[in-house]
């Protein structure tokens, strides 16, 4: 045995070949576009919610496409177990290939698919089916790519070369993003919302092509090549992995001590930041994607940056900055990011402040997916819901049972109406509606009195202002950079050989999927439900904090360890 994993760290010791990082290159750009198909939905999640989920109001439609695009997430788990297990018994190539089909064929799909208006129902399910398809291929990918491009990677180095594959989300995001801003420069706002939101989804099937011949040009990985000369491949990766205490251990350690917050940071950093500008802050979309793209321009080396320093001090040292970062810093970088982006928001919050007084009993939870405004009936929520819709954040006041709910805006006081609808609750009756629709006139002139504006003011493009938000949202993916930089050779070292696509997988997925991808629909609801538009940070700040402490304590270091000698 010791003679064997001689052998193996020699190898592991040699320089790269030149057809070894080819190979490399080719898993990493396939990567990339498996990336690009995934974020598409979530970039577009605005324009999708008012085509398949046509039937809800606005607020609802939003959640109810964030929910959608959270199904992909909730079953990525499960694809790292099915695809986990393939890699682990047949191979890491085939695998790939199978998931990129997947993720490319229904992302073509969603580009074609008829609207609410046209087949009902019947969009939004098979919508959401086809979110789960690509959480499914997803949850594949990356477990084998990272295990693919580290079982290559020489020994020392496994950190700087496995952080090409962390690029691949930010880039895959970005490229995303410069399609979507092309098509809608090209178009034009009108006609992209009406149908030209549907060419990025439609044109990924170029994509697919190529990276389809690119899978098909790559190498089986060396280390398992060897195993399974060797007959060491494991016949049932799934209990080897989680029905042993000795591996089972280190999955759970992976999920609550490393990857659960490595997800909240990531979709903080990068989406979170994206809809917080556009939703809440009312920031010109065009102008989000441009400065978003270039913060992660500019951030993107970092992966690398760290990846690298990971193999000099250690992958935990980087991973823990990064999340102690986040928690500490957070609150003060959003609040910054509303003053510089929406000043004359902040100068009005700052006051005129608005409060809602009601009794809690009467007031109902904003964040519900399936809620229609004609669901709201009482003045609490018909007043909630105004102000939602209005971008307004508020702050909640206990009043006592029976006392009339108020809205206060500095030093106006304003009387929501309670509400009724026809029968089978489809529409306000007339006398509702005609005084909901007052009611939401008086609000807007009493914000708009206040100093709340309907929407940002243009920025100028390269001015001092765009330059500021830009500087901002850069600090947001650097702390990205340094908790997922270095975390694909850390899972990677974590796990033996025979079981290592496997073991990863499940948690990385659970804590991406699950904790990362679920929250933007978590924060959102919070904030609806709470009033305050900076309450949902409390969500990634918590996960992230006890990620934090689990890691310190019982998370071990792994820059060291001898993969090859682990099988």
């Amino acid at each position: 045995m010791a003679t064997s994993a001689a052998i193996k760290v020699s190898g592991a010791s040699a320089p790269m070949t030149r057809e070894e990082k080819k190979v490399i290159f080719a898993s990493s750009l396939g990567t990339v576009f498996e990336w690009y198909d995934f974020y598409l939905y979530g970039s577009l999640a605005v324009f999708i919610g008012k085509h398949f989920f046509a039937a809800l109001d606005p607020t609802a439609q939003f959640i109810a496409s964030l929910l959608a695009f959270a199904a992909g997430f909730i079953v990525r788990p499960f694809g790292a177990l099915v695809f986990g297990r393939l890699g682990d018994m047949i191979g890491r190539k085939y695998t790939f290939l199978v998931t990129i089909l997947i993720m490319g064929l229904s992302t073509f799909i969603v580009g074609i698919l008829p609207s609410y208006a046209t087949i009902g129902a019947a969009a939004p399910i098979i919508l959401v089916g086809l979110r789960i398809l690509q959480g499914l291929a997803l949850g594949g990918e990356y477990g084998g790519a990272a295990t693919y491009v580290a079982e290559h990677a020489p020994h020392g180095k496994r950190g700087a070369y496995t952080a090409w594959i962390q690029t691949t989300a930010t880039l895959g995001l970005f490229l995303s993003l410069m399609v979507i801003l092309g098509v809608r420069t090209a178009l034009g706002d009108a006609a992209f919302a009406e149908w030209g939101w549907r060419i990025p989804f439609i044109v990924s099937i170029l994509l697919l092509g190529i990276s389809v011949w690119i899978r098909l040009s790559m190498n089986e990985s060396p280390a398992f090549k060897k195993m399974k000369e060797e007959g060491k491949v494991s016949k049932a990766p799934l209990s080897e992995s989680f029905g042993q205490w000795k591996n089972l251990k280190f999955v759970l350690l992976a999920l609550f001590g490393l990857v659960m917050g490595q997800g909240v940071v990531w979709y903080t950093g990068q989406f979170y930041a994206l809809f917080f500008l556009t939703s809440v802050l009312k920031v010109d979309a065009a102008t989000t994607n441009i400065m978003v793209a270039v913060s992660l321009v500019i951030g993107t080396p970092f992966f690398v940056v760290f990846g690298s320093l990971s193999d000099r001090i250690g992958r935990k040292p980087i991973i823990m900055a990064g999340l102690l970062l986040a928690v500490l810093t957070y609150f003060p970088l959003f609040k910054a990011l509303t003053s510089v982006a929406n000043p004359e928001l902040a100068r009005a919050q700052a006051v005129a402040q608005v409060t809602v007084s009601a009794d809690p009993a009467s007031c109902s939870f904003q964040g519900s997916p399936i809620a229609r405004e004609v669901d709201f009936t009482s003045p609490c929520d018909i007043a909630k819901r105004a102000l939602t819709q209005n971008s307004a954040s508020y702050e909640n006041l206990a009043a006592a049972p029976g006392t009339p709910t108020s809205i206060k805006i500095g030093d106006k006081v304003l009387t929501p109406p309670s509400a009724t609808t026809t029968a089978g609750g489809h529409k306000f009756d007339d006398a509702s509606a005609k005084a909901i629709g007052a009611f939401k006139k008086e609000l807007s002139e009493a914000l708009k009195a206040a100093g709340y504006p309907a929407k940002a003011k243009p920025i100028e493009f390269m001015g001092g202002q765009w330059w500021s938000i830009v500087a901002i949202l850069t600090v947001l993916v650097i702390y990205v950079t340094m908790v997922y930089g270095p975390i694909a050779a850390m899972l990677v070292e974590l796990f033996p050989t025979r079981i290592r696509y496997t073991s990863m997988s499940l948690p990385y997925h659970i804590g991406n999927g699950w904790f990362g991808g679920l929250l933007p629909s978590i924060t959102f609801a919070m904030v609806a439900s709470n009033g305050n538009m900076y309450h949902g940070l409390w969500y990634p700040i918590v996960i992230a904090a006890v990620c934090f402490v689990i890691g310190m304590l019982f998370v071990r270091e792994t820059k060291d360890v001898d993969i090859y000698a682990r099988d």
